[in-house]
């Protein structure tokens, strides 16, 4: 049984208010009220449990009374629950909004990875730097290897995510963010790149113009944007259900990380016409994950939104 615990501190004269509103859901669950035993911010301690399925409800109406403004508001995941015969019962009343994601807990999620610290800068120039190895020796070990280390999906997300709920100011830092980290990464990794055609530590297979890898990379065709756009899709998905292998799958999928290192190399060597391509497999990899990132999250909504209806006219959401 999937569950949420929820923490809440309300101001005492809204605590009745909140305690009928707990009370009378039929899928909350293990209501707790104490009376004045909340500091910092001061006021009455509420707690329950409620099924994921019903929780964007009960959390609507908790914003609703504004207790996330004048109070506070605490989700937490339930990793074990022994149910009764009450939960058993809310549950099969549940019906089919049981899978229903919590969406605070995806926004979260989202948001989480929306926080650009010098870490994530750090972690882009370092994948790149991989990536231009993996580039050089012909290597997609390393090249995968790359996809893993960067970071630049949250910030992809978090665009999408911008977009769909129309916070500008959100979609305008992960924007920022992105240009800032991969022309910072193309900078470095080219100089690094520079560095190794100096020194001549390139493969001998690449100095003869053997370049699988980079060839794979630098010409974008219809496969990138149908691969950038089921990762698009899978990533939201993934996100969504708290899928971390599934979305594993998809920072191994996107062309993003090796296309920044592909210009940055190609350009080092020389390589015009493969740094132009690199140049566009980013764009499009970028531009079709926030894209269909962003129509990902509406249509998400929408389904589980058309869940919900149908099971309220069935008489299955009290």
């Amino acid at each position: 049984m999937d569950l949420i615990h929820v923490r809440a501190v309300s101001p005492p004269e809204l605590t009745e208010r909140v305690e009928e509103l707990l009370a009378g859901d039929p899928y909350v669950l293990n209501l707790i009220v104490q009376r004045g035993a909340s500091r910092d911010p001061d006021g009455d301690s509420v707690a329950c449990d409620v099924l994921t399925g019903a929780a964007n409800e009960v959390l609507r109406g908790l914003r609703e009374l504004r207790i996330d403004v004048r109070g506070s508001v605490v989700i937490e995941p339930v990793d074990m629950a022994f149910p009764g015969r009450a939960s058993e019962n809310a549950l099969r009343r549940l019906g089919a909004l049981s899978g229903a994601p919590v969406w605070e807990q995806v926004e979260a999620r989202i948001r989480s990875g929306g926080r650009y610290a010098p870490s994530f800068y750090l972690y882009l120039v370092v994948a790149g730097l991989i990536g231009s190895v993996g580039i050089v020796t012909n290597s997609q070990i390393l090249i995968v290897g790359a996809m893993v280390v960067g970071p630049e999906y949250g910030a992809i997300v978090a665009v999408a995510l911008g977009i769909d709920r129309g916070d500008r100011a959100m979609a305008r830092r992960g924007l920022n963010a992105l240009l800032k980290g991969f022309l910072l990464t193309i900078t470095v990794t080219f100089l690094f790149s520079l560095l190794i055609r100096g020194f001549g530590f390139e493969s001998r297979a690449f100095k003869q113009g053997l370049r699988p890898v980079s060839d794979l990379i630098n010409t974008p065709n219809f496969f990138s944007f149908a691969v950038a756009g089921l990762a698009g899709v899978v990533g939201i998905v993934s996100l969504t259900e708290a899928r971390t292998s599934a979305l594993l799958g998809v920072f191994i999928s996107v062309t993003t990380i090796p296309a920044a290192a592909a210009i940055s190399v190609s350009t080092a060597f020389a390589s015009w016409s493969e740094a132009w391509g690199s140049l566009i497999q980013l764009l499009v990899n970028i531009a079709v994950l926030i894209v269909v990132g962003a129509l990902a999250l509406r249509f998400q909504r929408a389904i589980w939104r058309h869940v919900g209806l149908k099971q309220a006219r069935s008489g299955g959401r009290a």
